[in-house]
């Protein structure tokens, strides 16, 4: 694996780096000169620090609801080989709300695991961000590929994911080992080296500055200390400079990546190399065992606690808001009672909730609520610092 280096919230549910932080889970961009739609980007913030556009978080901006459920392993994800008979079979599951972030280097440690000696067709189990992204990369390696699956984009849980690139929501940080840690960082690093080769409007990824509102100092949590060099220019506020109106601010540029447009992006990639997807749905172990290709590659996500009996994978509950779009939000935020804003060419996202072992997907008008009102209470203490 190559190394890259590069210098890189009180009741609703805590943040994704709070989560982070206490160890259970969870560029190029600019600022903008002045509090209005249409103002001119400034390549610095000034010494009297940023002032930013608020979004305009109301309820009769809402277009639509969105309900995930992340697939999260106290113990992290798995990325291991086994055989099956004559077959082999390598897994690439279980990534909680790092997903998106981990998709490319996940994948390519399983495709590292499980391509080594093979020769013939390979079979990809899941059209989610890990089966689309280990399809590429087995393409890129010469192989003929058939994805296999019972879901395509947009009807993928990858598909309702925010896109921050962010491990968030991985691991447990009362269960990491050493060795996890190193497939940890090692699938953080690519993915970060690869998604930056992707930066532009026909994949969906840009930079963008993301901001971390707190009234409590804010430290370097456990994923942070772990992909420092991938989060770069991080730097904190004094109350004077913070538009936030918090006590503490810190900021960090971050990638953000729009599900929809990179998954659709990437399948159009796959198909035009000669790749091939066929619809279906796997009941048990045995229907993958029958399948005609000596190597399968298992990106089924919650679907492989029930088809190969992964007792420690759970579904965690994610609610989304997504708002009308505001061009001239450029900016990202989280804060420490769980609330987090990324602006998308599709709308304004507001998240969020992080409920374990919830298996409906029918959006709370309740939480809807909540989340757009704790928004709104953001931006009405926003000023110009």
């Amino acid at each position: 694996m190559i190394a890259y280096s590069h210098p890189v919230l009180d009741q609703v549910t805590p943040t994704r780096r709070e989560f982070l932080a206490t160890g259970a889970i969870l560029g190029g961009a600019t600022m903008l000169s002045a509090c209005a739609p249409g103002t001119e980007p400034l390549a610095n913030v000034s010494a009297s620090g940023p002032c930013l556009p608020k979004v305009r978080a109301s309820a009769d901006r809402a277009i639509r609801q969105l309900v995930g459920l992340r697939p999260y392993r106290p113990s992290g994800f798995v990325v291991r080989r086994e055989a099956i008979d004559d077959k082999r079979l390598v897994h690439n599951y279980g990534h909680g709300g790092g997903g998106i972030t981990l998709g490319w280097g996940s994948s390519k440690l399983a495709v590292d695991l499980g391509l080594p000696g093979h020769q013939g067709p390979v079979a990809v189990i899941g059209a989610g961000i890990m089966g689309l992204t280990t399809a590429r990369l087995l393409q890129e390696a010469g192989q003929q590929v058939t994805i296999y699956t019972s879901q395509l984009p947009p009807e993928t849980t990858s598909n309702i994911a925010g896109g921050q690139w962010y491990p968030s929501s991985v691991f447990s940080g009362s269960q990491l080992t050493p060795e996890f840690e190193q497939q940890f960082v090692a699938a953080s690093a690519y993915s970060y080296y690869r998604y930056q080769l992707l930066v532009g409007e026909h994949y969906g990824v840009r930079w963008m500055p993301t901001y971390e509102l707190s009234n409590r100092p804010i430290n370097m949590g456990q994923v942070d200390r772990l992909i420092a060099n991938m989060l770069p220019e991080m730097q904190t506020f004094e109350e004077a400079d913070n538009p936030f109106g918090t006590l503490h601010l810190r900021r960090s540029y971050n990638m953000y990546i729009e599900p929809a447009r990179f998954l659709r992006a990437i399948q159009r990639d796959i198909l035009l190399a000669g790749g091939k997807i066929t619809v279906r749905h796997f009941h048990d172990r045995g229907e993958v065992q029958a399948l005609p290709e000596k190597l399968i590659f298992n990106c089924t996500g919650l679907g492989a606690a029930e088809l190969f009996g992964d007792e420690e994978l759970i579904p965690v509950r994610g609610q989304l808001e997504i708002l009308l779009p505001q061009p001239e939000i450029n900016y990202a935020y989280t804060n420490r009672r769980g609330l987090y804003m990324f602006p998308r060419s599709d709308g304004i996202v507001l998240g969020g909730t992080f409920e374990r072992g919830q298996f409906d997907r029918t959006p709370q008008p309740e939480v809807s609520s909540r989340i757009v009102d704790g928004h709104a209470a953001i931006a009405d203490a926003m000023r110009c610092a």
